[in-house]
């Protein structure tokens, strides 16, 4: 019986992963051969542990032109081994979290590359200045044009956004790095940047403005990612015996407009744990600055899973006014379930990728939410046994306990609490924190149902109002909302759940069972 090759999870360098070929590896090079052909400048943007650290790896070896670590891969025979090219990487993975270290941080990146190159530069207080030096002795010494390649080049900027000033100030200090590239073009062969936001181009890359973005080019969608056929062919013997049809609704989902995409963490973490289905990504990184914002906001939490945004706004951001769309979008908390072209324009409509980050997600905001702590789960468990044997006096009580469990400080001192759509909100957040079937803002011929919850057993129709005296299910009965899902064979139940914000609980909890 072959031994199964290794998973590398952690793993960053494709000379470790391809060294003795031990570790499992998912061939690109036939799309990253496309790439360096056919283009000298380029930006991708993928979220956080999406193997853009890897691709950066793959791409040095490639230009140094180690032929022995793409044995066997789609790029050998195609490649010319016999010209190499010296390479300058700038890789931000420390923290840094004051002007200070901002600096610090990158004179260690430019003195290492120096060390590694065997290059000697003025050290210089300004970072574009001194890799300009570097850039051009680099070009004098190997006699060949320089490859620059950037990973996580906004990290100065992502890990400071709870500080907006510290922020611009690592919004500066790039620019100053980042302009030097474009002035040194006679001497670039080939620059490539990653990382997981978009900044406006004005104030990052407003002396790089030659570069190409290609995340959302369709040609190169699954540059980072496993496709299906990779779990099919690549992944076989790791997944024998898994329920596929689970593994994608958990995990798959990521549409960069072209072939949707697995989060490879999850899906190397997933073989590696025996097949447990657990929201392995979500869990590396605890997004405390988007649920912040979320607060600030007073997001309506159901509107997340069907947000229309235009082109330019998903496009970039600005640090000096932060919009949560296009922060959920590069972040991988949100994905594009459709594109739309409205006259002239193109918007987005996106949602949640799959159900690791939908459960996720709104299981985390929970707490911010409500300020419980051991009361989630209960409730998490009690609604979970209510609504799968149908029992909805028990589901009434239960939310009614839920919103009385509510420390008073949390209505208090949050203002989230204070408008209409947080009653609501809670409420999609434990039904999704479940990972039930469900559907916000479901659209019918008569209109759209605040939330359609389809389960085995039933067919749950909820409609939410706040201090409207009662009349939440007779809106239901007026518009024949449950006509969509007639003819199904399953019970279907109509729920009309009105609050009193002064109260701040349930004033009314009607319902009728059709079929």
């Amino acid at each position: 019986m072959t031994a199964l090759k290794k998973l590398p999870i952690g793993i960053q360098t494709f000379e470790k992963i391809r060294a003795d070929h031990a570790y499992l590896y998912v061939d690109k090079t036939a799309l990253i051969h496309q790439l360096v052909t056919e283009g000298e400048y380029y930006f991708l943007a993928r979220p956080r542990r999406f193997g853009k650290s890897l691709l950066v790896s793959t791409l040095q070896a490639l230009f140094e032109g180690r032929r022995e670590l793409f044995s066997g891969l789609a790029i050998e025979p195609v490649w010319d081994w016999t010209t190499r090219y010296p390479v300058i990487k700038i890789s931000f993975g420390g923290v840094a979290r004051d002007l200070l270290e901002m600096k610090s941080l990158v004179a260690a990146i430019l003195r290492s590359n120096q060390q590694r190159l065997g290059i000697e530069c003025h050290e210089t207080p300004s970072g574009g200045v001194w890799l300009k030096e570097l850039i051009e002795q680099t070009r004098q010494k190997y006699g060949q044009k320089v490859v620059i390649l950037v990973d996580e080049y906004d990290k100065l900027i992502v890990d400071n956004l709870d500080q907006p000033d510290v922020a611009s100030q690592g919004r500066e200090v790039l620019r100053d790095l980042y302009s030097t590239i474009k002035d040194s073009d006679e001497h670039v062969k080939f620059a490539f940047l990653t990382g997981v936001s978009k900044f406006s181009k004005v104030s990052v890359f407003s002396g790089l403005n030659n570069l190409k973005d290609i995340s959302l080019d369709p040609r190169y969608a699954t540059l980072c990612g496993y496709t299906q056929h990779d779990l099919e062919t690549t992944f076989a013997a790791h997944l024998q015996g898994a329920d596929m049809a689970q593994v994608r609704q958990w995990y798959n989902g990521y549409n960069f407009l072209g072939e949707r995409v697995y989060n490879p963490f999850d899906i190397l973490l997933f073989c590696d744990s025996g097949q447990r289905f657990k929201n392995y990504w979500f869990a590396t990184g605890t997004p405390t600055f988007l649920i912040k914002l979320i607060q600030q906001k007073n997001i309506y939490l159901p509107q997340l899973d069907r947000l229309e945004v235009s082109d330019s706004l998903i496009d970039s951001f600005d640090i000096d006014n932060i919009r949560l769309e296009p922060l959920l979008f590069q972040t991988g908390y949100l994905t594009i379930r459709q594109q739309l072209q409205i006259g002239a324009m193109i918007h987005y409509q996106l949602c949640f990728p799959n159900l690791e980050t939908r459960y996720s997600f709104n299981d985390h905001v929970l707490g911010y939410l409500t300020g419980q702590t051991v009361e989630k789960s209960q409730y998490q468990a009690a609604i979970y046994r209510n609504l799968t044997t149908a029992d909805l006096p028990a589901f009434e009580e239960t939310l009614r306990g839920l919103f009385a469990s509510i420390p008073y400080n949390n209505y208090v001192n949050n203002t989230i609490s204070s408008y209409e759509g947080y009653y609501a909100s809670v409420i999609y957040a434990y039904l999704a924190s479940l990972g039930l079937d469900l559907t916000a803002e479901d659209v019918t011929s008569k209109g759209r149902i605040d939330l359609s919850i389809r389960l085995d057993n039933a067919i749950y129709l909820i409609e939410f109002k706040v201090d409207g005296g009662g009349k939440a299910l007779e809106q239901i009965r007026q518009r024949n909302y449950q006509q969509k899902y007639q003819g199904q064979g399953k019970p279907i139940y109509l729920i009309g759940i009105d609050f009193d914000s002064a109260e701040r609980n349930l004033t009314a909890f009607d319902w009728e069972q059709l079929g």
